[in-house]
């Protein structure tokens, strides 16, 4: 039996109360909302669909991994530009041939690691890799909350600025001192009371919810043509490379997830476990008219403020994320977030996944005055928040995340334990 984490309200097994589940299901669900419909949009696919293969994959990913790793899988963007690019060219069987290939390196990967086992992760990752990565996980994305937290239609307003400071100082005041109840959910009651100050303001559009249906099938796509199979080895070999970078951050997310939880996802459900249930959502998204999904920082983030790592929490998200799929209202009531709201949030979100990173340093006593662990870290942090992308032709482009990960154990494979300036001293 599991030992429960010391600083967990609701831990990994444990089930709330049924309205405290509820409000914290909607706090996962209205948080990973906004970047999961964003990428549907950008690429050209169905949002209903997005968020409705979303919530199938989190709910499967819980079924492979037994229910006893608290992830939630959202639209990734690691794949848009060669998603829209085939889009436009080909159409959706060429993209979905593409995300179920993502899914299929994964597979291939939990095999692989069926094999060889899991003793490799703590030589290629010790704490001097692990909290660097993690702060990183956090900070590259600290521009995109910015950018949100600013601009309106790419022109930068001061409504933006004052809703996002608002939001924020909400969130904090909600977390502080709130207790309780309230004191479990202080990332929607952010989002709410932000979306209120928004609305007045003039920056929430309420059209979109007037013109919806209440009941709205989801446009679902197929993989196959209107004239039977074609196979496109192009968007094979465009997209399953990429999928090298949600690998990276699949690790990365775990080892916050360990830090924050307590426990070790790697040995418990295990690896080969985590990777078969990110590439089974991935297929499943493929096949139906989804993009590719990866676990999502944000939820990683809700669960570091409120301290409830529930499975039973995770489930409830993705179940009404399958439902809303088909509620057109509330869809797109929930679609009208707007940036400035989640900007704001993000500011919080973000920032504690950094300070996890942070605390893995302090509480392993990581000692800086050693050239080696400095000589980790630098890089890391500034390749990752800098976001020193790898571009290859138009279509392939590893992220500064993936790039400082790789670094990383590159670099703590290749140092010597003892710089030679050090052994003199």
């Amino acid at each position: 039996m599991r030992q429960k984490a010391s600083n967990a309200i609701y831990d990994v097994q444990e089930r709330p109360p049924f309205w405290t589940w509820f409000g914290l299901s909607l706090q996962h669900l209205f948080s990973m909302f906004g970047a999961t419909v964003l990428v549907p949009l950008l690429v050209g696919l169905n949002p209903g669909v997005a968020l409705f293969t979303s919530g199938v994959g989190t709910l499967l990913h819980l079924l492979i991994t037994r229910g006893r790793i608290p992830a939630y899988m959202g639209s990734s963007f690691a794949f848009i530009i060669p998603m829209a690019s085939l889009m436009k060219t080909i159409g959706y069987p060429a993209v979905a041939q593409g995300i179920i290939s993502v899914g299929v390196v994964y597979l291939l990967v939990a095999l692989l690691v069926t094999v060889t086992g899991t003793k490799w992760i703590n030589q290629i990752f010790p704490p001097e890799v692990v909290g660097p990565i993690i702060m990183v996980i956090g900070l590259s994305l600290a521009g995109s909350a910015a950018s949100s937290a600013t601009m309106l239609n790419n022109h930068y307003d001061i409504r933006v600025f004052l809703v996002a400071l608002v939001t924020l100082l909400a969130t904090i005041g909600f977390n502080m001192f709130l207790s309780g109840f309230w004191g479990l959910m202080p990332v929607l009651l952010g989002i709410i009371f932000g979306y209120i100050v928004a609305l007045i303001v003039g920056l929430v559009d309420l059209q979109p919810v007037i013109n919806a249906q209440w009941f709205a099938l989801p446009n679902f796509e197929s993989f196959m043509d209107k004239d039977g199979f074609k196979f496109y080895p192009a968007a094979v070999l465009s997209m399953a490379p990429l999928a090298l970078v949600t690998l990276s951050e699949h690790l990365g997310h775990l080892m916050v997830l360990n830090k924050i939880t307590g426990h070790d996802f790697f040995e418990n459900p295990g690896l080969k476990r985590t990777l078969t249930g990110d590439g089974t959502a991935s297929v499943v998204a493929g096949l139906i008219g989804g993009p590719a999904v990866t676990s999502y920082g944000e939820n990683i983030g809700v669960m570091q403020l409120s301290r409830v790592y529930s499975v039973w929490v995770i489930g409830g998200a993705a179940f009404f994320a399958v439902i809303f799929g088909f509620v057109g209202k509330l869809s797109a009531l929930i679609s009208t977030i707007p940036g400035a709201v989640t900007g704001g949030v993000g500011f919080m979100l973000y920032g504690v996944i950094a300070a996890a990173g942070l605390q893995v340093i302090v509480d392993n006593k990581v000692d800086y005055s050693r050239k080696r662990n400095l000589m980790i870290a630098a890089p890391i942090l500034v390749v990752g928040i800098g976001n020193f992308h790898l571009q290859l032709g138009s279509q392939m482009d590893f992220s500064g995340v993936a790039i400082a990960t790789v670094l990383g154990i590159i670099l703590n494979i290749c140092l010597p334990r003892v710089a030679a300036s050090e052994k003199e001293d």
